[in-house]
């Protein structure tokens, strides 16, 4: 039932377009706050899979403290990690592709960083829409006093 909701479809795509952005940036060169990006992305990728596997399984009940407020748990995880998190590291990867903007002219010979960080702040951008959107959804669930994430 959980993977049929509008969460855990909204989780899977979450987790597969944080796994394109750290995996775009990994497998390129990157210096300086792209370190910081990389590890944002990472983190928020990690938790939303401990998320996921918790939720799918239904054993939320078993982390301490949380499992009794689950619902409050993912509304907290998506908009402040994840929008946060993913936000400043699109801003990051856009700043980065725009600084590397000229190696994407005819005739440059060197390694170009532009397509790479370009792709990532993209996919960064759409996954920040996605928190938003599902931190919307465990939002309007706490409002009509529902206790469920499903």
């Amino acid at each position: 039932a959980y993977l049929r909701s509008p969460l855990g479809l909204l989780r899977l795509g979450q987790l597969a377009l944080g796994a394109a952005f750290w995996m775009t940036v990994a497998a390129h060169k990157y210096e300086g706050a792209a370190h910081f990006a990389l590890f944002a992305a990472v983190l928020v990728w990690l938790l939303t899979l401990a998320l996921f596997g918790l939720s799918l399984l239904g054993r939320w009940a078993l982390v301490p403290w949380l499992g009794s407020r689950w619902l409050l748990t993912n509304l907290v995880h998506d908009l402040a990690l994840g929008v946060g998190l993913y936000a400043a590291a699109t801003g990051i990867m856009g700043y980065k592709a725009g600084r590397k903007s000229y190696c994407n002219l005819r005739g440059y010979s060197q390694h170009c960083l532009y397509g790479a960080y370009l792709s990532a702040s993209v996919c960064g951008g759409i996954a920040a829409c996605l928190y938003l959107f599902s931190g919307l959804y465990c939002l309007s669930r706490r409002c009509r006093d529902q206790r469920d994430i499903i």
